[in-house]
């Protein structure tokens, strides 16, 4: 079975044999599978009346404390939202009563962003929407198949300096 990849190898291999563009089997498909990814789990998202960014920043508050609070330099390490997107992502969500930021009872020039019940209950509510979303997404896989793939991607990750923070 070929994929659109494939079709793309072989286009290269015609007008360009003298080049190896088998880094592209496995690039090339990584971005055709983060655009499906992405498009399904958007699609969950907006459901919910959120962005990907907005649930990484909800889901990260949610797993990392029993308080569900981070201080923004937290929030930017945990999660996988740019520092950029942090600023703006916190007013949207505190406009929606999502989360609240205060200032930090230990530092005071921190501030602290905590969770709102409501906030709670939101991502409480999407989690197991985008868990299944994702189920489906790798349905096509045996779990040996996902556990193999997880670790080459691990290996691959770390080999490009990402690692736990």
């Amino acid at each position: 079975m070929a994929d659109h990849v494939d079709l793309v190898l072989e286009q290269w291999g015609e007008q360009r044999p003298d080049l190896d563009a088998s880094p592209m089997a496995v690039l090339g498909r990584l971005k055709r599978l983060a655009q499906l990814v992405d498009a399904e789990l958007r699609r969950n998202f907006a459901r919910h009346d959120l962005d990907s960014a907005s649930f990484d920043v909800l889901a990260t508050l949610r797993r990392s404390n029993a308080e569900h609070s981070l201080t923004p330099a937290g929030l930017m390490r945990s999660s996988m939202v740019t520092s950029g997107a942090i600023t703006q992502r916190l007013d949207r969500l505190e406009a929606r009563g999502l989360v609240t930021r205060a200032p930090s009872e230990t530092d005071g020039r921190g501030v602290q962003v905590t969770l709102t019940d409501d906030g709670l209950r939101l991502i409480d509510a999407v989690l197991p929407t985008h868990l299944e979303t994702e189920q489906s997404l790798l349905a096509g896989l045996s779990k040996a198949e996902r556990e193999q793939l997880a670790d080459s991607l691990r290996t691959l990750l770390e080999s490009l300096g990402d690692k736990r923070d």
